[in-house]
């Protein structure tokens, strides 16, 4: 049994869990946009972000694999994944012209929805809700349901 979680709440890992997706879609919008590698990038999210916001290792790592995971993932599979988001988009937007912070949101999400280990419905609220962190009053979060919705049920068809 592994211990190094045991003395966090569910509470606590919950937000652990949000934070590193907050920060996995922060991270693929700065490789968009500064042409860095995602060695750089992650790198300079582990040393500033993470330390910045949780003392102590321990509270770190379940929120580390999580981060590292879904960007090892968005980067290797991001042609998939976004093929997945065009069909999701349904031919309104292409995934070139649509927002940059949500495309990184879409790429997330992607990566999750199609590693399969969190329950779909549990990456697409989670994701709405970074939605709303970045844009709090617009049409963005429902918008944001819809085509995660539709992704969800390509990638996992049997969790609906």
């Amino acid at each position: 049994m592994s211990t190094h979680h045991g003395n966090l709440s569910g509470n606590q890992r919950r937000k652990m869990k949000s934070a590193a997706r907050l920060y996995a879609v922060q991270a693929l919008f700065q490789m968009e946009h500064s042409s860095q590698t995602v060695e750089v990038v992650r790198a300079e999210f582990l040393d500033h972000r993470f330390g910045a916001v949780y003392e102590g290792t321990e509270m770190l790592e379940g929120d580390i694999d999580l981060f590292e995971s879904v960007l090892e993932q968005a980067v290797n599979h991001q042609a998939t994944i976004d093929q997945m988001t065009d069909r999701a988009l349904v031919a309104k937007w292409p995934i070139g012209r649509i927002d940059p912070t949500l495309r990184a949101l879409f790429r997330a999400a992607g990566a999750e929805l199609t590693q399969g280990q969190t329950p779909p419905r549990v990456v697409i609220t989670e994701y709405v809700d970074v939605a709303r962190a970045f844009f709090e009053d617009g049409k963005e979060p429902r918008f944001v349901n819809a085509v995660l919705d539709h992704m969800a049920r390509e990638a996992q068809p049997g969790a609906f």
